[in-house]
């Protein structure tokens, strides 16, 4: 009867625990989400009169290299970069290094954030391996922050130097030597700071160096200077404005693009006028009739020759001091013939101009074979322009709300550069209400000078709209398609109506750029008055809609 119990009881027991036992997993406990640790370094870090060529560090686990091509910064540059191993996991770091160091130099090796765990990727940020050549470790500092001094977002990765200024320095020296000291703001910072840097005069600039080799190439990279050099130690923070340089214009030996146009590849500007270079075309010595136009979306101008039997033709280009003479042979090959299209057809804000654009240099205009109808059948005056370097031909008039257009553009009003003229053309156009557009007025405080442009971009930085004043504070943008748009000014020392960039040897900066610091929300049929203080610095600030007011009239 006992054993029975016995029995009983135990089976009880057994259900009890099975009953409470927690059902689960078992997991590893909490995520690791500490650094490693620098255990040992032989050397030691900060170590002077180092002789060696090799460095060696011990960590208290197995750490990883994540991006060390881009985290690396060594200062100063060496010629030949260390060999640092091994890359795959371990507990040690080897950095072999293979070039001659400096006499009396403090060497920096910063791996930014490129040292992580191996398990949860953990990074050891900012690690230094700091050791001179001399007696002792220089320990100057300098720091400053980076803009851009047109875009409103400064680009990750900008590399900050300075350059002994001695006998033997030139203003040639970013483009062909090394800085002394080199950082970097890697991928997130917008600040710098160089340390362990010696006593004396430097040049200071920025670079945003595609091909990282730490020279300016102004082909491809944005830069960044401080005129006049300045001397360590020093307390001042220093703001440098990147930007991208207008190279001097250059030609390349044109193409033959048709059996009536070469195309010429070029560097420079050719957004005002007086930009653009002087071309003659030759046969032998015979100068020929020819139009210069842009190719669309390229930096290539278009040379338009009416067709002739030659073997080869010659192009003299000048602008400037800049002289260059090109021959190139010539083939029968198919000719381009004229085509218009409309730029806008279908709906037609208040804001744009009705724009013909030709495939070939227009010459000739009939404003009385071109009419513009209204729906009620009613014509309606107009006047044109033409574009000849962009090959556009703007047709103005009075839009009225909730209208429909009709162009008709009859044979002959048009003529191209080949004697050749449209036939028929027909092209339908209606406009929205005013209440389906907003309109803004800016109101500037503390403007420093006269003129400023006003321009409204997208959130991308395309110019949506842009406004010039010489002496009013109060801009107007009416008739806005609703949006958010970012609001700049820009002061046009040179009065030429658009934004000039800076020039390095020059020693000449970017004309100057303000943002005002929040998104403008333009709403249908909403009227918003914004006061921009071109005194106030830009800040970024978390996204909020301006505040609006009910539509009423200027």
């Amino acid at each position: 009867m006992l054993k029975n119990n016995l029995r009983y009881i135990s089976l009880l027991l057994l259900i009890v625990i099975a009953s409470c036992a927690k059902r689960g997993s078992i997991t590893g406990g909490l995520k690791d989400t500490i650094a490693p640790v620098l255990k040992t370094s032989f050397p030691e870090n900060f170590s002077t009169n180092f002789k060696g060529d090799e460095i060696k560090l011990t960590f208290d686990e197995n750490i990883k290299l994540k991006n060390l091509n881009k985290q690396l910064i060594i200062s100063p540059p060496m010629k030949y970069e260390p060999i640092i191993s091994p890359t795959s996991a371990s507990k040690f770091l080897s950095i072999k290094i293979i070039d001659t160091l400096k006499a009396n130099t403090t060497y920096s090796i910063n791996f930014g954030q490129s040292i992580a765990d191996n398990n949860e990727g953990n990074p050891y940020n900012q690690f230094k391996y700091i050791f001179s050549t001399g007696d002792y470790i220089d320990s100057l500092a300098l720091g400053g922050r980076i803009k851009d001094a047109y875009d409103i977002e400064v680009a990750p990765f900008v590399s900050v130097m300075l350059y002994d200024v001695n006998e033997t320095f030139n203003d040639s020296v970013i483009y062909n030597e090394n800085p002394r000291y080199i950082t970097n703001t890697l991928d997130s910072l917008k600040t710098f700071r160089l340390e362990n840097l010696k006593a004396g005069k430097y040049l200071l600039v920025a670079l945003k160096d595609k091909n990282s080799n730490n020279k300016f190439n102004p082909k491809e990279d944005k830069i960044a200077f401080i005129k006049n050099f300045i001397t360590i130690p020093n307390d001042t923070v220093y703001e440098l404005e990147l930007f991208k340089e207008v190279l001097p214009f250059k030609a390349f030996k044109p193409t033959q693009a048709s059996g009536n146009r070469l195309v010429m590849a070029y560097e420079g500007n050719m957004s005002l006028a007086n930009s653009r270079p002087s071309i003659t075309l030759k046969n032998n010595n015979e100068n020929l009739a020819s139009i210069i136009t842009q190719l669309p979306k390229k930096d290539s101008l278009q040379i338009w020759f009416k067709p002739l039997k030659a073997d080869s033709l010659s192009l003299a280009v000048a602008k400037n001091k800049y002289q260059k003479d090109f021959t190139f042979k010539i083939k029968d090959q198919k000719k381009d013939t004229l085509n218009i299209a409309a730029i806008y057809n279908g709906n037609l804000h208040f804001r744009n101009r009705f724009t013909l654009e030709s495939n070939t240099p227009l010459v000739k205009f009939d404003n009385s074979k071109i009419k513009i109808i209204s729906k009620d059948s009613t014509a309606i005056p107009f006047t044109t322009e033409y574009d000849e370097f962009n090959q556009k031909l703007f047709i103005d008039f009075k839009k009225e709300p909730l209208e429909k257009y009709t162009f008709s553009i009859l044979p002959g009003a048009l003529t191209d550069f080949f004697e050749k003229s449209n036939d028929t053309l027909k092209y339908n156009i209606t406009t929205q209400n005013t209440s389906d557009y907003g309109n803004l007025r800016v109101k500037l405080q503390n403007v420093k000078r006269f003129p400023v442009i006003v321009e409204l971009t997208n959130l991308k930085g395309d110019i949506l709209a842009s406004e010039y004043t010489e002496s009013d504070t109060t801009v107007d943008f009416n008739l806005m398609e609703p949006s958010l748009f970012t609001l700049r000014a820009i002061y046009d020392d040179n009065k030429n109506k658009v934004y000039d960039s800076g020039n390095y040897l020059e020693k000449r900066y970017s004309e100057e750029v303000i943002y005002f610091s929040k998104e403008i929300d333009i709403r249908a049929n909403w009227d918003v008055e914004q006061v921009f203080d071109l005194s106030i610095p830009y800040t970024p600030e978390p996204k909020k809609k301006t505040e609006n007011k009910k539509k009423s009239s200027f």
